[in-house]
């Protein structure tokens, strides 16, 4: 009977890991991007080694104690800058809804559909307070400029999710629907929108959260709420009433953010989110 001897057996070469050229060059690219960025925001080290002191008097000057006496302005300016992304929101829902039925490519012609995409593109492309000084030549500076701006930024963003849910549709009820003699109202109706809008609401409140906090941007400019109370008191340097705004700030988009989440959940869920499933 013969043994064999394992330790004298041959052990196979393992063969080489493929080298990938190009994933070796996108990450030397990202690098170099990476650096030139560093080079062109000019940072400068000395000055942000002292940024945790800074925070840490900033935080001392607004927090302890803040300016209680501040509140009610406080409260005023965010009820404010709710009540500006509301309006920019319905707003930028009413004229984004009908618009994103025609971009979606199984409900409006091509000649149609890509010169709304290109509209909704070249809107999202221009940020709101870009937006807001492009009208206020017309407007005013005035609250009313701020929501302005902010619906026609949420018609950009709303018309592309609108039109994507849509084409990602069910096809069966759109089909039953046309099968059954339906008009295209009927069809969309009945064999569409029964499918996406739990999708398409979800987008609503999602955007209504991003609305708010854009707000508090464009009050920066002078449109009011938050952004113009924390510009006025920053410049006079009233430290505990900045810290009572943020306070207010931070509270209220709290709260909105938890509603609308769960009001979300409900309506994709089916649940809402303290709902345990079995």
């Amino acid at each position: 009977m013969s043994v064999i001897d394992r330790t004298t057996r041959a052990t196979p070469a393992r063969p080489r890991k493929p080298r990938n050229p190009l994933r070796t060059a996108v990450w030397v690219g990202i690098l170099a991007v990476f650096a030139l960025s560093l080079y062109g925001i000019e940072i400068r080290w000395d000055r942000l080694l002292d940024l945790p002191q800074n925070l840490v008097r900033y935080a001392g000057l607004m927090f302890a104690p803040p300016d209680v006496s501040a509140l009610g302005k406080a409260v005023s300016a965010t009820i404010e800058s709710v009540q500006m992304a509301w309006f920019g929101t319905v707003l930028g829902i009413v004229v984004s809804f009908p618009l994103s039925f025609l971009a979606a490519a199984n409900i409006g012609p091509l000649w149609l559909r890509w010169p709304l995409r290109i509209v909704f593109a070249v809107i999202r492309a221009v940020p709101e307070v870009v937006i807001a000084i492009l009208i206020l030549s017309v407007t005013g500076l005035t609250a009313f400029t701020g929501a302005l701006a902010i619906a026609i930024g949420s018609v950009g963003t709303l018309g592309k999710w609108g039109y994507e849910a849509i084409e990602g549709a069910e096809k069966g009820p759109i089909e039953a629907a046309r099968a059954a003699g339906g008009s295209t109202a009927q069809i969309v109706r009945w064999g569409l929108w029964t499918d996406v809008a739990p999708e398409v609401f979800a987008f609503w409140l999602y955007r209504f959260e991003i609305n708010v906090r854009a707000s508090a941007i464009l009050g920066l400019i002078g449109a009011g709420g938050i952004g113009s109370m924390l510009v006025d008191n920053v410049q006079y340097r009233q430290w505990g009433a900045v810290g009572m705004l943020l306070i207010v700030v931070v509270v209220i988009t709290v709260l909105i953010d938890q509603v609308s989440g769960q009001v979300r959940r409900r309506i994709i869920d089916g649940s809402w989110g303290w709902q345990r499933k079995v």
